[in-house]
């Protein structure tokens, strides 16, 4: 349960009213829960539940230069949680909305594991009072205890709550005096290493993690993210197959792995680590639009247009979700409905892409309307910059061409007149 609205000790009163007397309750600093591994955890007895107050606290997002540290990204955070409990036990958690929104945006969206929970607004329900009975449940729910000191899980949340990098780095070696066998201190100095540009640092300090902690799956994913930012494909393809395999309900673990096999030309792979992922994270529309573009690569047509319906259906104004879904769909022959993919995508479209709108032009001589296909071909590729167009011309030719092959039925004269003339054009440029 996820309650929101109304202020801080309004939230936590309610969710007190919330636990199931039927369950051992205990809490969680939420600042300090990134910086502890859940099976280091010493919990009561199931079945239990599990209340954290302020969760937005548990997923800082001050850090810079696009990077974040994975321990801190709630759809990780909340994920190793619920696998580290019994199927019996609850989350009860207290939030507020505005900043739930800024630091974890896919909370509200129900993405991962989000979409267990229910949300509770107290600014569309009936006030709790402040009573005997809540406070006297506010104080007995017991602090979770852990196996280990926690001085530097405390200095790390500091740590990850400031906005200067190279404070943070200062503050994570401190962690690691503090704990030099803890991986996960390791693994925050690692993170905050890589915001302040020391590739040098950050890989040192993830090996050190990964030694200390070898089935530690947030080590490999964030060491399989630094070889990626090197380029190193195939070392970043095992990172995060480790990272998958240590903890398959990780969903980003295997969208990364999905992109890197891509990128490593195995597509066949790649769709199945993607389509593990959706399992555990449904509504992520860029996972769905890679399921939809691979599907497609791969001949799976139907399957491709299942996902990027699902996208635009998620994300009306992804302008590449209507452009992905009209490629499929001219693929498959469903012409009308190609067409009217790509007008969406180009109506939504700021750039006016032009090689989607010479797409889209091949969409209407499909259609039948000839005349105002070459129209829009030529305006698009005039738009295109000098070295793109005659590129955009061939492959509305090559697409032209096999779509008169495929269906002579539906070419008429008008076509064939235009398809020469589009021919002669991209010979003389030549």
């Amino acid at each position: 349960m996820l309650i929101l609205g109304g202020a801080p000790d309004r939230r936590r009163r309610a969710a007190r009213t919330h636990l199931p007397t039927t369950h051992n309750a205990f809490a969680a600093d939420s600042a300090t829960l990134p910086f502890t591994r859940p099976r280091d955890a010493t919990l009561p007895p199931p079945p239990r539940v599990l209340v954290l107050d302020d969760i937005e606290r548990a997923f800082p997002d001050a850090q810079a230069n696009g990077v974040r540290l994975v321990l801190t990204q709630s759809t990780y955070l909340l994920q190793a949680w619920i696998d580290r409990l019994d199927e019996g036990d609850r989350i009860v958690a207290t939030a507020d909305r505005a900043a739930l929104e800024r630091c974890a945006p896919e909370a509200l969206r129900r993405r991962g594991p989000w979409r267990r929970f229910e949300v509770v607004d107290l600014d569309d329900s009936q006030r709790h009072e402040d009573t005997k009975e809540t406070q006297e449940k506010d104080s007995s729910v017991p602090a979770l205890s852990f196996a280990s000191s926690t001085p530097w899980n405390e200095q790390l949340a500091s740590a990850y709550m400031l906005g200067e990098v190279q404070e943070r780095v200062e503050r994570c070696r401190e962690a690691v005096a503090f704990a030099p066998e803890s991986a996960i201190a390791h693994l925050a100095l690692a993170s905050a290493c890589r915001e302040a540009n020391d590739a040098a640092g950050a890989r040192g300090a993830l090996d050190r993690a990964i030694a200390l902690a070898p089935a530690f799956e947030a080590a490999h994913y964030e060491s399989a993210k630094l070889w990626l930012a090197w380029d190193d494909l195939p070392r970043a393809r095992d990172g995060f197959q480790r990272a998958a395999d240590l903890m398959p309900s990780f969903a980003g673990a295997w969208i990364n792995l999905g992109a890197t096999l891509g990128e490593l030309d195995d597509p066949v792979a790649a769709l199945a680590a993607f389509e593990h992922a959706l399992a555990f994270d449904s509504e992520n529309h860029p996972l769905l639009n890679n399921i939809g573009v691979v599907s497609r690569e791969l001949g799976a047509l139907e399957r491709s247009e299942t996902a990027l319906r699902r996208v635009v259906e998620l994300v009306p104004g992804f302008v590449f979700g209507h452009y992905n879904l009209g490629h499929t769909l001219f693929l498959a022959g469903k012409y009308d409905a190609a067409l009217r993919a790509y007008e969406d995508g180009h109506r939504l479209d700021p750039q006016k892409n032009p090689r989607q709108a010479c797409r889209m032009a091949m969409a209407r001589l499909a259609c039948g309307d000839t005349a105002r296909a070459e129209q829009d071909l030529r305006r698009a590729a005039n738009a295109a910059p000098v070295g793109e167009r005659e590129d955009l011309l061939l492959e509305a030719f090559e697409i032209a061409h096999a779509w008169q092959q495929q269906h002579p039925e539906r070419a008429g004269e008008e076509s064939h007149a235009f398809l020469n003339r589009l021919g002669s054009e991209i010979i003389k440029s030549e």
